[in-house]
């Protein structure tokens, strides 16, 4: 009752986006015959729409690239993280997130803060679960013409499931280094009434490759649906998530090189399942409500509150040695407790003028945000071999002095117009604006300052973008963006950077996507250019201050390709060239380095066969090419390839599925810090699921 009852009125972009049941309209020939039509029930693995653009338009009539991962995808992967999802996304590469949270590099750029959940920002530092998760989008490109600050290679969106279907369905995962993960998705929808209810929940007790590491979650997601179909709906949503696991930093480097010890080796307390263990809980309430004065008008407003918590202690590299073969190793921590909303009101309208189509959205949106950090003070507690390390018996009743507190404020206040425009003979257009007003405001505790922190930008973010069709097969666009990144963004200002202007990012970006075998088969080009100025770092005369240094640019090519046949073929693939370096820097060390965690190429494919509903067999491949593990570039992260397999057969009610994960045991190094050589985390060796899901 508590998670219902702390709701308010909600504008998720996602009701366009979650699985769709199929709209029939009748009409009569001039014969008096009738006609029916209709869309398939599921999409499968070539979604046709996306929320991106937050109207109903089908994903070829918007002039910008976006992935979409769906549910079938992620079943048939049996996908466990974002992660999972996520490497089915050519252009996204991986942060280890210290340990703690979802963290991805889009097009050449971090984009830690740009989480959004059916449509609201959702910046937390945890890990997702997708339990809840309908699908996944990947907004390319900069996006703050709808969605604010940030994004500056994109922003990714989970698209939840919605109370609109009948579903009664169980799962249960058991496999390699002890994974258990049980799930439920319970729903009930009365199309009559246009009343439904589904929750949807998870439980996992999981352990790992790498020594010490475990995971345990619970996952809980009630919600509640009214008025379906009718002129007016309210959505009740709530979402519960709470997560234990080891904090790991991964594996250090040396003379260029990741250290080569087995990929279980874990750098840090000998104790670390009591040690170095991050705690993090979530709360989220969302109501949504809907009205439709016409078929031209439509307005929905929403809110969305959450509660976030973080309790991490960890110990990690912090300085190697080369030449006596020794790593120190530190221990400290971080304590997390942020409280946010975010209301958005959205009025779409539809109106033919002078020969053309528009669809106007005006949109508004009010929010805050107040994030408390402490910083546990960070020591040395052991001087070891890199190659054989030794590790401490740490007890974190010793480790309470904080070296900073701090109270941070973000106050956001958006104003945004769009129109996507039918001009005729082929051509469509979506144009917008957004200004924002951002206030941040941080007091500082430790180290005490007797007056706050204060910034306040105020940003105009403009996109135009325009569409050619020559047939219903093809579309060809042009695009044109921008967005702003402030000062500290999502964390606490300093004194060293309050002083400094947003960082600013301008896209420019062709494309063309394909649409053929009657929906069946879409296909996505897309080359660009994206440049981000004013990037913040040290002033290579003073260290300590913080400065515009430089700019970072990335030249691009992306291509994917979602098929779906009736004969059972299914695949989804990707390829990305990035050309990701600093063009400019106050630092000539950093003059033309490549952009950290950043493959030039990159590629996946996943292929499944399925034989009616009786079973089927699937396989898929990843390829990463090397990656710069720090600014200056002094360590590389070696390329990879892996396979995967898959096999299910229906018995029943019981769908039962076998995951075979890096099927040729290739070591590797998945994901690292960015910003440092000493912290770069190995891919698991192969690994087997198994699945059974009951659904009645």
């Amino acid at each position: 009752m508590r998670l219902l009852a702390t709701t308010a009125i909600a504008f998720p972009i996602a009701s366009a986006a979650s699985a769709e049941t199929a709209a029939e309209t009748t009409d009569r020939d001039q014969h008096g015959s009738i006609i029916v039509t209709g869309a398939r029930d599921n999409d499968g693995y070539v979604p046709q729409d996306s929320g991106a653009a937050k109207i109903d338009i089908p994903l070829k009539d918007l002039p910008q690239a976006v992935a979409v991962v769906p549910s079938e995808v992620l079943r048939d992967q049996r996908a466990l993280s974002l992660q999972d999802a996520l490497k089915n996304v050519p252009g996204v590469s991986f942060s280890h997130g210290d340990g703690q949270r979802d963290q991805v590099t889009i097009r050449g750029f971090t984009a830690i803060a740009d989480q959004y959940v059916d449509g609201f920002r959702d910046d937390g530092l945890y890990f997702r679960d997708l339990s809840n998760v309908e699908r996944v989008e990947v907004i390319k490109g900069p996006a703050a013409v709808l969605y604010g600050r940030g994004s500056s290679g994109g922003l990714i969106n989970r698209v939840t499931k919605k109370p609109d279907v009948d579903v009664l369905a169980g799962t249960l995962t058991y496999g390699s280094q002890d994974t258990k993960r049980g799930e439920i998705d319970l729903g009930r929808f009365d199309p009559a009434s246009g009343v439904g209810f589904r929750v949807t929940g998870a439980l996992e007790d999981s352990d790992s490759f790498r020594d010490q590491q475990f995971v345990k979650r619970v996952a809980f997601a009630p919600s509640i649906l009214l008025g379906e179909g009718k002129d007016t709906t309210i959505l009740i949503q709530a979402d519960y998530l709470k997560d234990r696991r080891l904090t790991d930093f991964g594996i250090p480097a040396i003379n260029g090189q990741v250290v080569d010890v087995p990929r279980s080796t874990y750098y840090g307390a000998a104790n670390a399942r009591d040690a170095d263990v991050s705690r993090s809980e979530v709360l989220s309430q969302t109501l949504t409500l809907a009205h439709r004065f016409s078929d031209a008008l439509s307005f929905r407003n929403g809110f969305r509150h959450y509660r976030y918590t973080l309790d991490r202690h960890n110990t990690n590299t912090t300085a190697v040695n080369a030449a006596a073969g020794t790593v120190t190793l530190s221990h400290g921590g971080i304590l997390r407790d942020e409280d946010g909303w975010s209301n958005q009101s959205e009025l779409t309208h539809k109106f033919e003028l002078g020969g053309t189509r528009h669809t106007m959205l005006y949109g508004v949106e009010i929010s805050r945000q107040v994030k408390d950090a402490d910083t546990i003070a960070s020591r040395v507690v052991a001087i070891t071999s890199a190659l054989d390390p030794v590790l401490p018996t740490i007890s974190n009743a010793d480790f309470t002095a904080l070296s900073a507190k701090s109270v941070s404020t973000f106050d956001t206040r958006g104003l945004y117009v769009q129109d996507f425009v039918e001009l005729g003979a082929g051509f469509k257009a979506l144009a917008g604006i957004r200004y924002d007003w951002f206030k941040q405001k941080t007091d500082l505790i430790i180290p005490a300052r007797a007056q706050p922190l204060e910034r306040t930008d105020k940003k105009w973010s403009p996109r135009v973008g325009l569409v050619f069709q020559p047939d219903e097969l093809q579309s060809y666009y042009a695009s044109w963006s921008t967005s702003f990144q402030p000062s500290a963004e999502t964390f606490a200002l300093a004194a060293n950077n309050t002083d400094i202007a947003p960082e600013k990012t301008t896209n420019k970006e062709i494309g063309a996507k394909y649409t053929l075998l009657q929906n069946r088969l879409n296909i996505q080009l897309s080359a660009f250019i994206l440049r981000r100025s004013g990037i913040k770092g040290s002033d290579p005369a003073n260290p300590q201050v913080v400065i515009p240094i430089g700019t970072q640019r990335t030249r691009g090519i992306e291509v994917s390709g979602a098929l779906d046949l009736p004969s059972g073929f299914r695949a989804i693939v990707g390829y990305a060239y990035l050309d990701a370096r600093v063009t400019e820097s106050a630092n000539p060390a950093f003059v033309d380095k490549g952009a950290t965690l950043t493959p030039k190429n990159a590629a996946n494919a996943f292929i499944t066969k399925s034989f009616g509903d009786r079973f089927g067999v699937g396989a898929g491949a990843n390829y990463v090419g090397n990656r710069w593990a720090d600014p200056a570039n002094t360590t590389v992260l070696e390329h990879y390839f892996t396979a995967d397999a898959m096999a299910w057969t229906q018995v029943g009610p019981a769908r039962l599925q076998l995951n075979v994960y890096n099927l040729f045991d290739k070591n590797y190094i998945i994901s690292g810090h960015g910003t440092s050589p000493l912290l770069n985390l190995p891919g698991a060796p192969r690994t087997v699921l198994g699945t059974i899901r009951f659904a009645l």
